[in-house]
Formats: C-alpha cells, structure tokens, sequence
C-alpha cells in the first residue's frame, strides 16, 4: 500500500547574491541582486507502508529539503507531495499526527528538564492515552536504556542519550512514518548499534515506515532494503540494494595465504586479477566478478599452490557509492563539454 507518493516535485529558492569588497557591500545596501537555486528539480518516487528506505546524497544535493517538504515545513514550488492522502503543508497538524522526526543537530526536548518531563509533556500534545503511554515507556526503557538518564535534565545528556531519547519522542504517539536526518552523527559504534536495532524492531512490531538520510553507509547496509540516491536535486538511482551492489559494486578481492612464496603469472593477469604480493606469503588478488568468479580462481590457485588460508570480500558500501558519485559526475562533465561546444 503506497503511503508516500511524490511527484515531479521541485523547489527553489531565490537568495541574495554577495560579492567581496567593501563597496560592493555598501552597493548591495541599496540595490540588491538576487539568484535563483534549484534544490530539488522534478523528483517522482513512492513508498510503501513498512518500508525502510534510504534516502542518501553528498552536501547540498536537496535531501534535506525533500524530507522539510514531506513533513509539511516546507511549500513545494511545483510538485505534489500526498503523504497518508494529505497534502503535508496544507494539513500540517493532521500530518504532525502522523508522523515522527528526528533531526541528528536539533532536539524535540525541552532542554532545562528531565527527559521524563518532556516525554509526559510530549503525551498531553498528542493526547496520547495513558495505557499507551506506558506501554511505550516500558518498551523503550527496554531497548533504549531510558531508566539510566530519564531523570536528567536534557542539557546534561551526552549526545548518545539525547539521540536515544530523541528517538523515544518521536516515536511516542505511535506514528505511521519516521523521518530520520542524520540520527548516529558523531555517536559511537555501541549507541550506533543499539539505535539501528531500535529502528529495525519498531519497523517489525508496529510496521513504521522509515526514510533515512545519511553519510554513514554502514547505516544504509544494516537498515535499508531500498536506496534512493540523488545528486544536484535530481533523483540518480531507485532501487533495492542488492542491485545497487550488483551494479556498482562489481569489483571484489581475496586475501590469500600459502606455503610458498607467491609469483604472479600472465595466465591470472590474462584472467583479469590484479596481484599485490605481501609478507609472510600473504598476497591480495583484486578482480570483476561480474568477469570471473571466485571459484575459477580458487580452481587456479589449488592447482598452484598449497593455500593455508583464503577470504573473499565483497566491495564496500561507501566504495559502491563513490563509484556511482564519480559516475554523476562523468556524465555531468560530459554535458559541461558538450554545452560548451554548442557555444
């Protein structure tokens, strides 16, 4: 069932232009110039009740913008956005109802009182029935490790505990949809890990549609089963992330030990492997596994050499993506040259 349906949406911005120097500053005093920056240019996607998508894309590439229009805090400049069939601007409220955010460099909590405080502040808004209230309390407390600082006012939290009960707010009304911009920037390996599984159980007890932007792949890899990538405003790849892999992640390596000395052969090189021969006869061959596999490989190797040791390891996620970030950005080089050449 399509919860979020988006379409041609477009938004820009008209801003001040600014130059250097000091007369340029007096000038702009009384006559200013203005420009107009396209953030989000005719983007079209939707997404299904219990999905949990990744929406991701370097600085500056209009992210933010599209989730600020999904939730209703900003006015499309053409487009539409119907988010549980309603238009988010117009029936904000109604939205807010509905929907859960957190955004990883501002909180939802009042920040001079106890955690605790905020949350029953954050019941009475929603009219969030008592029963409810401490259901959710109780799973949360569970998973998130709420008893441990529930009590301590919000400006004293670390950002870990203030993530964690960010997260709890946001989620405490029971919501269809949680928006997450940012939530494990700057949190260590243990909160980063403890938020993912929060995240991965409220989407599989309570089916909450998540859409998360990030820069931190691990949490596309170990949330996401679809990825949504845009560049410059403009959406470059939807699709699920095993095909992302497939396609941009092509490249694969083997970290091999042997008994004897390794010495690279035209026949592997012919093969396509490159060889790069370490100590202690440990050697990493690096290869297109969409051109050969690791078993003809290995099938090479046993009849070579006695191999003590062996690990395939698939490209990593942040690799799969800069290689699709230099593919935007050959193509956008390409149109620069061609529009040149027309001039």
């Amino acid at each position: 069932m399509t919860l979020i349906q988006v379409d041609n949406l477009y938004k820009e911005f008209k801003r001040q232009k600014r130059k250097d120097g000091f007369w340029q500053l007096m000038k702009s005093l009384v006559y200013r110039e203005y420009e107009m920056k396209t953030a989000v240019e005719n983007i079209s996607f939707q997404i299904d009740r219990g999905e949990i998508v990744g929406y991701i894309g370097p600085n500056g590439a209009g992210k933010s913008t599209t989730i600020k229009m999904m939730v209703g805090i900003l006015v499309p400049t053409s487009g539409q956005v119907l988010v549980n069939g309603l238009v988010p601007y117009q029936n904000r409220i109604e939205n807010a109802r509905k929907i859960g955010a957190v955004f990883g460099q501002k909180s939802q909590l009042w920040w001079d009182t106890p955690v605790i405080e905020s949350l029953r502040l954050t019941r009475y808004m929603y009219d969030i029935p008592e029963d409810r209230f401490h259901q959710n309390m109780k799973l949360f407390d569970q998973v998130l490790g709420l008893d441990e600082f529930k009590t301590v006012a919000v400006r004293s939290l670390s950002l870990g505990q203030r993530m964690r009960a960010d997260l709890c707010a946001a989620l405490l009304h029971d919501p269809d949809i949680l928006y997450l911009d940012e939530p494990t920037i700057g949190l260590d390996v243990v909160v980063k890990e403890r938020i993912r599984e929060f995240i991965k159980e409220i989407n599989r007890q309570r089916g909450t549609t998540v859409i998360l932007t990030t820069h931190d792949m691990s949490d596309i890899e170990k949330l996401c089963s679809r990825v949504m990538v845009v560049d410059q405003g403009k959406l470059m790849y939807d699709g699920n992330l095993s095909t992302l892999k497939h396609d941009f992640g092509n490249m694969e390596s083997m970290e091999l030990e042997t008994t004897e000395p390794f010495i690279t052969e035209q026949s592997l090189v012919h093969m396509g492997v490159s060889v790069n021969a370490g100590e202690d006869n440990k050697t990493l061959l690096t290869y297109d596994k969409n051109e050969i596999n690791s078993s003809a490989i290995m099938k090479w190797l046993m009849e070579r050499y006695t191999v003590t040791d062996f690990k395939v390891k698939e490209t990593e996620i942040e690799a799969i993506i800069r290689n699709l970030y230099g593919q935007f950005e050959q193509v956008k080089s390409k149109r620069q040259e061609q529009e040149v050449s027309l001039v």
